[in-house]
């Protein structure tokens, strides 16, 4: 059965193709909306700064593979060149998203809370112009393809199932940081301090938690999985600019607020969802329709469900 486009509807190697690279996409977006949601969580602060953050760390990743001599002829094996790609971006945008805290959102902690937002956009601002007068606007290319003659971009297939390696491996590495992530939270020290102050940061306060050195490390966190999202970027995409923090922060942040923005769970959850139907939208439909897609779920959740999938009403405290 053929649809209007003229692809066949009931076509399931089609169907899954489509599904692998959502999947593949709204991994990237999860590992941005981790950010999202942790910071909301503590600050009630949306840092929308936190996509061009993101950016920053694919373009990290981008000299780091230039200076070891390229995609085509690295001077030292793929695996090293990756772990030092991402070992760089990870370190760099860890920095960066702790100086954001302690001189763009810390001053005005106590600040109305327009203040810390506005605050929030003139950093995305900043970053963005900045990559482009020291980066050039022209798009930066991976070409993660020439690696061992693109055998990364080969693929295997489970049936109708399709899947490369390189979309493997970016599914595989974000599902390792969110169990990272998890485990951190959940099982360390730090992280029974930050739900903590999650959870009330004046009595944790109290309790002789330093509240400012939680924050700080939830930002060196956050931007840490930012920056690692951004070299899978390019690594699957092949090439980088600086207005790509926008789109996938505002799109990040959507999955956060469908999966229930606070929850560590639920961002994971809404990134996979918010892939999944983009991806399906530009498959079956057309990528002209894509934003629109995305944007329309987000004006649906905050109507009908604005704690999300897994999110939970605030409680109130008097």
């Amino acid at each position: 059965m053929h649809g209007v486009l003229g692809f066949q509807l009931y076509d399931w190697s089609y169907f899954f193709a489509q599904l692998v690279a959502g999947l593949t996409i709204g991994s990237l977006y999860a590992l941005l909306a981790l950010g999202y949601t942790m910071v909301y969580g503590i600050l009630k602060l949306l840092n929308f700064a936190h996509g061009d953050v993101y950016m920053l760390g694919a373009y990290m990743g981008y000299f780091v593979l230039t200076a070891l001599g390229g995609a085509a002829k690295p001077s030292v094996a793929v695996a090293v060149l990756f772990a030092l790609m991402f070992l760089a971006a990870m370190a760099g945008c860890s920095v960066i998203g702790v100086l954001i805290e302690r001189f763009a959102y810390r001053p005005l902690r106590r600040a109305p809370r327009i203040a810390p937002l506005i605050s929030a956009l003139g950093v995305s601002f900043f970053l963005q112009q900045t990559a482009v007068l020291l980066f050039g606007a022209i798009p930066k290319e991976y070409n993660t393809y020439s690696l061992r003659n693109g055998e990364l971009f080969n693929s295997f297939s489970i049936g109708n199932l399709r899947v490369q390696y390189a979309q493997l491996f970016v599914f595989v590495a974000a599902i390792v940081l969110m169990a990272a992530l998890t485990i951190l939270v959940r099982r360390t020290r730090v992280g029974k301090a930050m739900r903590a102050t999650s959870f009330d940061l004046e009595a944790a306060s109290m309790m002789g938690i330093n509240v400012d050195r939680v924050i700080a490390f939830t930002f060196l966190v956050g931007s840490a999985l930012a920056g690692a999202g951004g070299v899978m970027t390019g690594i699957v995409f092949q090439n980088i600019q600086p207005y790509m923090g926008f789109g996938a922060g505002l799109k990040a942040f959507t999955a956060a607020v469908v999966g229930g923005i606070g929850n560590i769970g639920g961002a994971m959850l809404g990134g996979l969802i918010i892939g999944v139907a983009e991806q399906l939208t530009t498959g079956y439909l057309s990528s002209a329709f894509q934003d629109l897609i995305v944007l329309s779920v987000l004006i649906v959740f905050m109507l009908f469900r604005p704690t999300g999938i897994l999110g939970s009403a605030a409680v109130q405290k008097v």
